[in-house]
């Protein structure tokens, strides 16, 4: 609804004159923050990739190399995790 709303066109461009068309849709208040606000149609606006980079820098272009890298340390095939059990005291 949001991207119909706003014509498919990133609004913080539009916000200074620029039209750029856009196919994200950015809470504007972090549903960290407030997650009562995450389907709420005011809090909701368009953005293109750039703008939404900028705005959430940790989920940039520049940090794909390393979360790809992390991902493969933590799901590698040649490593076997072992977990034991607590020890059941009714056994002792």
């Amino acid at each position: 609804m949001a991207l119909t709303r706003d014509h498919y066109l990133c609004q913080v461009c539009y916000r200074q004159g620029r039209v750029t068309p856009a196919r994200t849709v950015h809470h504007i208040v972090h549903i960290k923050d407030d997650w009562d606000k995450r389907l709420d149609l005011d809090n909701l606006e368009t953005i293109c990739l750039e703008c939404h980079n900028k705005e959430h820098p940790e989920k940039g272009a520049k940090n794909k190399g390393q979360v790809l890298r992390h991902y493969k340390q933590r799901h590698r095939n040649d490593i076997f995790k072992f977990k034991g059990n607590d020890d059941d005291p009714m056994l002792f």
